[in-house]
């Protein structure tokens, strides 16, 4: 009961600071990006905090996955390293004796995950997914950062505009130039503004500028010179009146729906807390390490495990979204895998003074051929 209450309390202390470590990361390079795609006119300023959270939301089961996995690894290593399980195994304790504590430290994580995985995180994806699609249905002229050329939302115009005049509607020095039927058209003109017609049309009317029309080179170049010129920016982006993703679906709109991406996707919540399990019973026979070596090895290979476990189930997932594989027939396999890897593992380190341990076997078959040599 000591031994457990002390591994807890480990594992708690080391959780806490390698989920300090991976989230400060993930928070880094969400903010990194974000804020790219913000200057970039591709997200609103404004929703930058907001997405921010709601991508953090989307990342969690993953960071919770990892710091249940290398937390475990960590402490039975230091053990290993420490020589107190070279204690443990001459009081004839047993390496099984680790899992109770293992789950009962595991146990919220698991939780946590599937909560995130089946609610949280479908919300986070529905909310990232309306914010984005709010500022894609806004004016094209209302989407430009300042100083910053930006292209429109259907990817035939290009607008700059040195700043803004006044409120949002109006800005001042723009330059248009639009791609239509092979034809190129560059506006200029000292400042504008977004208007509404009796047909409810959108217009941007710009004042005192320039029209270039065609090639300079070629006889049809035509140069106009104009007062009030009106341009039309009502168009929206196909992708913006697209279906939601099935990322933003709750659970329960993916089960009533039966569709490949559903199930596919499905398979990928479910899959979460799973890993959570099997990843931190993996990580008590693999921290197995030299008490006279290092362990920064172990923890390569353990993280390159878990990249090829999640990855696999990625391609299981696609599998399933692609209808290449029935759903029933993918959900399982990995998981099974792992278990008996973890099985594998466990037996491989508690039957290590067995005859028919497979290292004992080996090691006599090579003293017989070193023995038939010497003859």
């Amino acid at each position: 009961m000591i031994f457990e209450r002390a591994l807890r309390r480990e594992l708690m202390s080391t959780a806490g600071a390698v989920f300090t470590t991976l989230f400060t990361i993930t928070l880094t390079v969400m903010l990194i990006k974000i804020l790219g795609q913000a200057a970039g006119g591709q997200v609103s300023s404004q929703d930058v905090l907001a997405l921010i959270g709601f991508q953090a939301l989307n990342y969690m089961p993953v960071i919770l996955i990892l710091t249940g996995f290398i937390s475990v690894l960590l402490v039975v290593t230091r053990s290993y390293q420490d020589s107190e399980m070279v204690v443990w195994f001459a009081c004839g304790l047993s390496l099984t004796r680790w899992i109770k504590p293992v789950l009962s430290f595991g146990l919220p994580i698991i939780v946590l995950t599937a909560i995130l995985s089946f609610a949280a995180t479908p919300w986070a994806n529905q909310q990232s997914s309306q914010f984005r699609e709010r500022f894609e249905k806004r004016e094209d002229i209302a989407r430009v950062s300042p100083g910053k050329f930006q292209e429109s939302a259907t990817a035939d115009r290009i607008f700059f505009v040195e700043g803004l005049s006044g409120d949002a509607n109006k800005v001042k020095n723009i330059f248009v130039n639009t791609f239509h039927e092979g034809r190129n058209s560059i506006v200029v003109a000292k400042e504008g503004e977004m208007k509404v017609d009796a047909d409810g049309e959108k217009f941007v009317v710009m004042n005192q500028g320039r029209r270039y029309d065609g090639t300079p080179t070629q006889p049809d170049f035509q140069m106009i010179e104009f007062e009030r010129y009106g341009l039309s920016v009502a168009n929206q982006s196909p992708t913006a009146a697209g279906e939601k993703s099935v990322r933003a679906l709750q659970t329960w709109e993916l089960l009533s729906k039966n569709n490949s991406y559903s199930r596919g996707e499905l398979l990928w919540r479910m899959a979460l807390p799973l890993m959570a399990l099997t990843l931190m019973l993996l990580a008590i026979p693999l921290s197995f390490v030299n008490p006279r070596a290092g362990r920064s090895i172990g923890l390569l290979v353990a993280l390159l495990l878990f990249v090829v476990y999640s990855n696999t189930v990625s391609v299981f997932q696609s599998s399933v979204s692609q209808n290449r594989m029935s759903f029933m027939m993918a959900w399982w396999p990995v998981h099974l895998v792992v278990a008996l890897i973890v099985v594998g593992l466990f037996f491989w380190r508690l039957k290590v003074n067995s005859k028919y341990h497979p290292a004992i076997i080996w090691s006599r078959i090579r003293r017989g051929q070193f023995s038939k040599r010497q003859a």
